[in-house]
C-alpha cells in the first residue's frame, strides 16, 4: 500500500511548540518539573483529540477516523491506518506497529483494530451514513482489515457513541466496597454475544476469582522474567513528557498513577529501570488488579488465530467498555494470560508446562481454546475522567 492510497492518522498530528521549563531544586538536587508535565496533565497537542473528537461539518467521511481512533488498543500502540475516499473507508493494520514478543500473533493488534472498527461504525450511524462492512476483503493482504462502504442515511446517535470520549481504562484500585449485580454481568455479556462468533465467560465467585487472580499473577511474573518480553512490554511506555506530546502514543505515568504526590515523584524523579518498572507492575498487578476485582472475564470466539474473528472479539470488547461506561464500571483488559501463552507457543516451549495446559485444568477447556481476551471488572466509587493520552 502506497502513501498516495493510505493516510496515516494517529490521535493528532504533530505540532512543535516551545515552553519555559521549570525546576524545582530541592535537597541539593535539580528536577525537572514543567517539562515533564506534572502541571500539565492531560495538557498539549497529544491530548487534543480526546477534546475535539466531534466531526466538522463538511468534513466528508474523514470524519468519523475522530471517534475510531480513540478506542481502546493494545499499549496504545495505535495499530492502524485509514484510507478515506468519497464513500469508502479502507482500515488496515499497521504491523510495524506491533509490541513484539508480548503479541507474537498479532492477537492484540486484530483486537484493537475491531475496537476501532465499532468507534467508526457508531460514528457513522450518529452522523447520517449508512454502512455495509466487509471483513479481510481481500485474502491477498491480511493487513486489510476491513472495508466500510458507505450511504446517506438517517443520523441515530446512541449513548455507546456519546460514550466514546469518556471510556478509558482503570489501572488503579477499584472500589471493593460496591458489589456487581448479576443482571449487570449478564447485560454485559448479551452486548459481547450479539455476534454469534462471540462468547463471553464469567467468574465472579470468591473462588473463581482467585484462581483467575493467581494465574495472572503468574503469567505476570514469568513476562517480568523473561528478558525479551519484559523489553518488549516496556517498550510503548512514555514516561518522558516531550517524547509523550512528539509520538502521542504509548502508556504514560498518569495511566499507571492514580495518587497525586506519588504521580508528582515518579516525573520528577529520574526514569526507574526496567527491573523497577517490573516489580512496580507486579506489585500493582497483586494489590491494586487481582486484590481489588469485583469480576473476571473472558472474551472467546469460535477461532482465536482467525484475524476476522479477532476484529470481530474487537468489536464486542469496544461495545462493552463503551457501556460500562456509561454506567461508571472500572474495566481493564488482562491479557497476560494469553500473552503469556503465546509466547510459550512461539518459543516451542514443550505442552505440559505451557499456560493453555494449566489454565485447562482449572477452566473449561473450550473457553480457554478460543479466549481472544481476558478483563477484570469492577466499580468505582465515583466515576472519574482520567487525563490520559492513553484511556
Amino acid at each position: 500500500m502506497s502513501d498516495k492510497k493510505a493516510r496515516r492518522i494517529a490521535r493528532g498530528t504533530f505540532l512543535k511548540g516551545a515552553g519555559a521549563t521549570l525546576v524545582l531544586v530541592a535537597g541539593g538536587g535539580v528536577w525537572r518539573v514543567a517539562d515533564q508535565g506534572v502541571f500539565g496533565v492531560g495538557e498539549g497537542p497529544a491530548y487534543e483529540p480526546w477534546k475535539n473528537w466531534r466531526p466538522n461539518e463538511g468534513e466528508g467521511p474523514i470524519e468519523l477516523v475522530r471517534a475510531a481512533v480513540l478506542a481502546a488498543n493494545a499499549h496504545n500502540s495505535q495499530p492502524w491506518l485509514f484510507r478515506v475516499e468519497e464513500s469508502r473507508i479502507d482500515l488496515f493494520a499497521d504491523r510495524e506497529r506491533n509490541i513484539g514478543t508480548v503479541d507474537p500473533y498479532l492477537r492484540e493488534m486484530y483486537m484493537s483494530l475491531g475496537c476501532a472498527l465499532e468507534n467508526l461504525l457508531l460514528a457513522a450511524e450518529a452522523n447520517g451514513y449508512g454502512h455495509e462492512l466487509a471483513l479481510l476483503p481481500d485474502s491477498s493482504n491480511p493487513a486489510h482489515a476491513a472495508r466500510i462502504d458507505l450511504t446517506p442515511a438517517a443520523a441515530s446517535t446512541t449513548e455507546l457513541y456519546e460514550a466514546i470520549p469518556d471510556r478509558h481504562t482503570n489501572r488503579g484500585p477499584y472500589d471493593t466496597g460496591r458489589a456487581i449485580l448479576r443482571e449487570t454481568l449478564e447485560a454485559l455479556r448479551e452486548l459481547g454475544e450479539e455476534d454469534p462468533e462471540v462468547s463471553v465467560f464469567w467468574f465472579a465467585t470468591d473462588a473463581e476469582r482467585r484462581r483467575v487472580g493467581d494465574l495472572i499473577l503468574e503469567a505476570t511474573e514469568a513476562i517480568t522474567a523473561d528478558e525479551e518480553q519484559s523489553v518488549d512490554n516496556l517498550g510503548w511506555n512514555r514516561f518522558d513528557w516531550d517524547e509523550l506530546q512528539r509520538y502521542r502514543d504509548g502508556l504514560t505515568l498518569d495511566v499507571f498513577i492514580a495518587d497525586p504526590l506519588t504521580n508528582f515523584a515518579a516525573k520528577v524523579l529520574p526514569p526507574p529501570s526496567r527491573e523497577q518498572s517490573d516489580q512496580s507492575w507486579l506489585r500493582s498487578t497483586r494489590e491494586d488488579v487481582v486484590g481489588t476485582a469485583a469480576a473476571f472475564g473472558i472474551l472467546a470466539v469460535n477461532d482465536k488465530w482467525e484475524d476476522a474473528q479477532r476484529l470481530r472479539g474487537g468489536r464486542a470488547w469496544q461495545r462493552m467498555h463503551l457501556w460500562g461506561t456509561t454506567l461508571g464500571l472500572a474495566m481493564q483488559p488482562l491479557n497476560q494470560m494469553t500473552e503469556r501463552a503465546d509466547r510459550e507457543a512461539q518459543s516451542g516451549i514443550p505442552h505440559p508446562s505451557s499456560w493453555i495446559s494449566r489454565w485447562s485444568l482449572r477452566f473449561s477447556s473450550s473457553s480457554v481454546r478460543r479466549t481472544a481476551h481476558l478483563f477484570a471488572l469492577a466499580c468505582r466509587a465515583t466515576f472519574v475522567r482520567a487525563s490520559c493520552a492513553m484511556r
